[in-house]
């Protein structure tokens, strides 16, 4: 009996080995280390070549794009082929058809990828948004390849081969749904707190992003919640939006108070109501540095020296543009402080308060880090006009 005791212990060992056999994937190494640049709303841009082309491009780092794709200008500078398709791509602004370029490698230090198929778009407003030549857009057709981490303290992006990483102490794994954008549960709180699934989207400049089927159907806000019209920038052109303040937003264990959040009418389902209720955008996401491990299909957050810095809270409601070497106003929302201050379309900005760089990003800025009265000197009919602003806190 003794003999079967121990022969049955042994069996045991034996199976509790075969049970912790477990397949190691290897080490992540560090293949490209490279620096981007940030603009206003936290946009990423980073700089890369494409095949043979000695031009350097700018890029904006999207975990909202489900491919990459390349501004349709910069393609016919770069004279690439391309081929007709029926395919399409939907954004907030609209749903088009488009071209693709087949078969490219993108170019970083000591890094290259092949085999990538762009598709072709017009960005010729985003350039007028942001100041600076937008080449292209860099999104899932990448991301899918690597482990990439986004040092908003250094603006710095590593990346890794798949393989396995650890992580840093201190943070938190977010483990979202993913289809070709990684889709991450969130908490909205106002009126009550409710429960969704949002786009995590560093291409997104500002905080949070609703629709307004999700904001009608969860009654998430107070009554007496005051939002402001104002507009945005996406595919497919300018779409009119509405912006608030939410109580709290809360993303795995990181809470927000405070939250200034967008809500825009949904024409074009971007956000497949009732499967996903917006995103977040790279306001809250730079707040972190980030670790993207598409092939685990997981990111890590971990708070930087961001984490803590207020939001933005001013309000304008002006759209300005850099258009032909000009910062124009072109867009003025009705009764909004740019109204009263006696803006009107087609303003030349020569200077606000004693900046006359000429730069959007700086007044852009300026405007969005200032709340209170603001003296801007204007060109109209080639005359010099000055102009006084009253900035609302969208807090009030």
């Amino acid at each position: 009996m003794k003999r079967i005791c121990i022969a049955v212990a042994l069996l045991c060992l034996a199976f509790a080995g075969i049970a912790q056999e477990e397949f190691v994937l290897p080490q992540a190494k560090l293949l490209a280390r490279f620096p981007f640049t940030q603009l206003s709303g936290g946009i990423v841009i980073v700089k890369a070549q494409i095949d043979n082309f000695p031009d350097t491009l700018n890029f904006v780092f999207d975990t909202g794009s489900g491919g990459i794709s390349l501004d349709s200008t910069t393609a016919d500078y770069l004279k690439v082929t391309f081929v007709k398709t029926e395919k399409t791509i939907r954004g907030i602004g609209g749903i088009k058809t488009v071209d693709f370029s087949n078969d490219h490698t993108l170019k970083f230090p000591t890094l290259q990828t092949p085999h990538l198929d762009f598709h072709i778009n017009d960005y010729d407003l985003l350039t007028s948004v942001y100041g600076i030549k937008i080449d292209g857009i860099i999104g899932y057709s990448f991301l899918r390849r690597y482990i990439v981490r986004l040092d908003y303290d250094n603006q710095v992006i590593e990346v890794f081969s798949p393989g396995s990483i650890k992580y840093p102490r201190g943070g938190y794994l977010l483990k979202p749904n993913f289809s070709t954008l990684p889709l991450q549960s969130a908490v909205v709180s106002d009126e009550r707190a409710v429960f969704s699934r949002f786009i995590f989207d560093t291409g997104a400049g500002l905080s949070f992003l609703l629709s307004k089927d999700f904001v009608d159907d969860s009654l998430v806000f107070k009554k007496s919640r005051k939002f402001y019209p104002t507009q945005a920038e996406g595919l497919g052109g300018k779409r009119q939006m509405s912006i608030g303040v939410a109580k709290e937003v809360k993303i795995g264990p990181y809470k927000f108070k405070r939250v200034p959040v967008h809500v825009f009418e949904d024409e074009y389902n971007v956000t497949s109501y009732p499967l996903l209720g917006g995103l977040i955008g790279n306001d809250i996401l730079r707040r972190f540095n980030v670790i993207l491990n598409y092939p685990e299909q997981s990111i890590y957050l971990k708070p930087n020296s961001h984490y803590i810095e207020p939001f933005d809270y001013s309000y304008t409601g002006l759209g300005i543009y850099l258009i032909d070497g000009e910062i124009r106003v072109i867009d003025i929302m009705p009764d909004s402080p740019g109204d009263k201050a006696g803006f009107l379309p087609g303003d030349i900005i020569f200077s606000v308060e004693s900046n006359a760089s000429k730069n959007i990003q700086a007044y852009k800025n300026m405007f969005q880090n200032s709340i209170g009265r603001m003296r801007v000197v204007v060109f109209r009919d080639q005359k010099p006009i000055v102009l006084t602003i009253d900035i609302k806190d969208i807090r009030k």
